[in-house]
C-alpha cells in the first residue's frame, strides 16, 4: 500500500472529513474505491465512500459509510490514508510525492535507504534520503532516474559520480 494522504479535520455535523492528498487531481477518487485508514501503526481498515466533494487538486471533503456523526469523524482525524498500489499504477509514475517510503537503490552503491521526502525545485523533483546521518538530495530526473517499481516499493537510480560525497 502507498500513503496518499491524511484526514485533517471534520467538516460540518454529519460526519464529513477533510482529506488532503498528494495525487495531483481528484480523478482517482471513486465511490467504489475503499480507502485504507491506518488506525494504528501498520493496522489498516477499509472505509468506503458514501460521497465526496473535491476542493482543488489536493483536498476533498469525504463522507464514509457508517460515519455519520462528528464524534465518529473525530476518531479518524489525523489518520493516514493508503491505497493499494494496483489502484495507483497510472499515478505512481507521474507523482514522485507517492514515492515517499520507497527504497532508493543506486546502480553503483546499492541500497541508499528509504526516500524520506520529495521536494520540487525549479520545476524538477528532488528526493530526500538520509546518507551517513545527513540529509541528501538526489535529482529525480532522466538520466538519473532509471526505474520506479511500485509493487516492491523501490526506485532505481544511477547517481552521478561524487554526488553523495558532499554529504559524507
Amino acid at each position: 500500500m502507498i500513503r496518499i494522504g491524511r484526514l485533517v479535520a471534520t467538516h460540518g455535523l454529519n460526519g464529513a472529513i477533510v482529506l488532503t492528498h498528494v495525487m495531483g487531481d481528484g480523478k482517482w477518487l471513486k465511490k467504489e474505491l475503499p480507502l485504507m485508514v491506518e488506525i494504528n501503526k501498520g493496522s489498516f481498515i477499509p472505509y468506503f465512500l458514501r460521497d465526496f466533494k473535491l476542493h482543488g487538486d489536493e483536498e476533498a471533503v469525504i463522507f464514509f459509510e457508517e460515519v455519520d456523526t462528528v464524534d465518529a469523524a473525530k476518531r479518524l482525524v489525523q489518520k493516514n490514508i493508503y491505497l493499494d498500489q494496483e489502484e495507483l499504477k497510472e499515478y505512481v509514475k507521474k507523482s514522485p510525492l507517492l514515492w515517499i517510503g520507497f527504497n532508493v537503490v543506486d546502480a553503483k552503491l546499492g541500497s541508499l535507504g528509504p526516500m524520506v521526502d520529495v521536494l520540487e525545485s525549479a520545476g524538477h523533483w528532488l528526493g530526500k534520503i538520509m546518507y551517513n546521518g545527513n540529509e541528501a538530495l538526489i535529482p529525480l530526473v532522466n538520466p538519473v532516474l532509471i526505474e520506479v517499481n511500485a509493487r516492491n516499493k523501490w526506485i532505481r537510480v544511477d547517481l552521478p559520480d561524487g554526488l553523495l560525497e558532499i554529504y559524507s
